[in-house]
């Protein structure tokens, strides 16, 4: 049962006209928030019957309040079990999705609680012993206080898949069908996905009810977003570096994502970024889940307007004024390239999304372009000092590579507090690394000390001949 929505030709439904509640809609307006997305305008009458929906739109088209009004609606008051789930891929997603649901719950009291990992357990069993409404988590952690029985699923009516492409690319979907197992078979269901790989639909299948698929788009328009102005240009990867720096001064610029494909390089970019005056972060699988969180914190703040990332950042992150997004290394597919260049132009907003494709790169970025109808198969080939890409990006004339003093008027990373969030695993380091000498571990001569606890008990080697040992000979009394 498709229900398919054309953006742009409807006038926008005010959620008031939605049966959307009075609290709901009054804390939607504190913030703006007055008209429904398409997606939103679709999924928002099935979701709040009660219904299971597929729901499928672009990424940075609201399907978080697709799926988040109908859970905050039905929620019923004076219950310490969580009613509703929400199954995110990525940590960052999680904390986009909780954060949405605090804004639209705010005159309703409800209780968001976010679980993932990389932060204590304490806190979050403390919050789950209290009482909560909504539980939004990664697969793993979510598991993990299931199985050492800190959450109860057992009152979970209302169940969200979100991202569930992007989970399946994760290795997720055998962790997602335990969670299933978890919750009672009398449930809602709303699985929400970019796009619909077999597996998806699959799971689809086994799980829903009689689900109405819904889609914000037609068949026929494209998969790219767009108000998305699009560049792609052949540079050579020594003068990379070069353009993105003369990029990062063009005119009307805001906040601005730059992807690499790996985390090594991540590094690189930023610090050749710092080292020309440029407030920039960097955020990858690398660093730990507090040095992410203050990254993310100092972008959506301001105080850096430059955040350098590989794809773990690439979903969920819906930060305001993300003008301009570059893959400074070309996407490995047209999956991740939709995903990169969808963090900006979102939401109807304007965007400009750069793409540097290298010469070895080529034959890939074909395979990406023909997939996505893009219409540049060979990219022009452009330098930092071509004056294409001055005209293209609008970066005014006499720009050089280094961001000249004074100009940033950006507090930088530093200005961001590190917040103590109880960081769990234990760092990984080599044995007897110190260079302490081996056998006590404490400064001992080896051997001292080898038969107490902790110790090391030295063994004598038996010989043996033909499968029979052999005896020692004795030695003489000295």
């Amino acid at each position: 049962m498709p229900a398919d929505g054309t953006p742009g030709a409807p006038d926008p439904i005010p959620f008031r006209e939605l049966k959307v509640s009075d609290e709901i809609c009054a804390a939607l307006e504190d913030r703006g928030i007055r008209t429904a997305f398409p997606i939103q305008a679709l999924a928002l009458p099935i979701g709040l019957n009660g219904d299971d929906i597929i729901g499928q739109a672009r990424t940075g088209t609201g399907k978080t309040l697709a799926f988040g009004i109908p859970l905050l609606q039905r929620l019923a008051p004076g219950n310490t079990l969580p009613q509703a789930l929400v199954v995110v891929p990525t940590r960052e997603l999680a904390i986009q999705v909780a954060d949405d649901l605090r804004i639209a719950g705010a005159r309703l009291g409800t209780r968001v609680l976010t679980v993932y990992g990389g932060r204590a357990y304490e806190p979050q069993i403390d919050a789950l012993r209290t009482g909560v409404d909504v539980v939004v988590g990664t697969p793993g952690r979510l598991l993990d206080l299931a199985g050492q029985r800190h959450l109860d699923l057992s009152a979970v009516h209302a169940l969200v898949l979100d991202e569930a492409d992007r989970m399946l690319d994760l290795g997720f979907l055998p962790d997602v069908e335990r969670i299933l197992k978890l919750v009672p078979a009398d449930r809602q269901t709303m699985l929400f996905s970019a796009t619909m790989p077999p597996e998806v639909v699959t799971l689809a299948r086994r799980h829903l009810t009689r689900p109405v698929h819904v889609r914000a788009e037609g068949s026929d328009e494209p998969e790219h977003t767009p108000d998305t102005e699009r560049h792609v240009f052949r540079i050579h990867h020594l003068d990379k570096i070069e353009v993105l720096a003369r990029l990062l001064q063009a005119e009307d610029r805001g906040l601005t994502m730059v992807f690499c494909q790996t985390r090594r390089m991540a590094d690189q970019v930023a610090d050749a970024l710092s080292g020309r005056g440029f407030a920039v972060a960097s955020v990858h699988g690398d660093l730990g889940q507090g040095q992410r969180e203050r990254a993310l914190r100092a972008f959506r703040n301001g105080k850096v307007d430059v955040l350098v990332a590989t794809d773990v950042a690439a979903r969920g992150l819906d930060v305001d004024d993300v003008t301009h997004v570059v893959n400074y290394e070309c996407p490995e597919d047209a999956k991740a390239y939709l995903h990169r260049t969808g963090r900006t132009g979102r939401a109807g907003r304007a965007g400009i999304a750069v793409t540097f494709v290298d010469w070895r790169d080529m034959r890939r970025w074909k395979l990406i372009d023909e997939s996505l109808g893009l219409g540049c198969p060979e990219p022009p080939e452009t330098y930092s000092t071509s004056a294409l890409l001055f005209s293209a990006l609008r970066i005014p004339e006499g720009v050089t590579g280094t961001l000249p003093a004074g100009q940033s008027a950006r507090a930088g990373l530093g200005a961001e507090a590190i917040e103590d969030i109880g960081e769990t695993g234990r760092t990984r380091s080599p044995r007897n690394r110190s260079g302490g000498p081996r056998g006590g571990g404490h400064g001992k001569p080896a051997g001292e000390g080898a038969s107490r606890s902790g110790g090391h008990r030295s063994k004598a080697r038996r010989r043996t001949r033909r499968g029979q040992e052999v005896p020692r000979a004795k030695r003489p009394a000295s």
